[in-house]
């Protein structure tokens, strides 16, 4: 019976279409999406050249895509427009849309009201 390292191991890409290495196993050059942005940096148009997987009883087989980090691309600055349009999605996210208030926080969207309608709702009800 193969081990789990084994089912995760195929440098080759014979098995899996794409080098793929066991979970923390990756060589030396390659990085995920999150590890690119830390570093400032981007896929820039390049394709998935490899990729980290770990296989469990609960969740099965999951995989991680890697990126060459020669080919990555330096991350694009915001502009004052981005900013602008990220600033209005933020303020439509603390927005109640009962009260129309500004509340200081996201509102959870589990219940789509700040903590004050959600109390007086809770009051009403009670």
């Amino acid at each position: 019976m193969p081990t789990a390292y084994s089912r995760c191991y195929d440098p080759t890409g014979a098995r899996y279409g794409i080098p793929t290495y066991p979970w923390r196993m990756a060589p030396d050059g390659y990085a995920t999406r999150r590890q690119l942005r830390a570093r400032g940096l981007r896929p820039g148009g390049q394709e998935v050249t490899a990729q980290v997987m770990v296989t469990s009883r609960r969740h099965g087989a999951r995989v991680a895509y890697l990126y060459r980090l020669d080919l990555a691309k330096p991350v694009r600055p915001m502009t004052s427009r981005k900013w602008g349009a990220l600033a209005l999605a933020m303020l439509a996210r603390r927005t109640c849309p009962r009260c129309r208030l500004d509340v200081g926080y996201c509102i959870s969207r589990r219940h789509g009201i700040c903590g004050l309608c959600l109390v007086a709702e809770e009051q009403c009800t009670a």
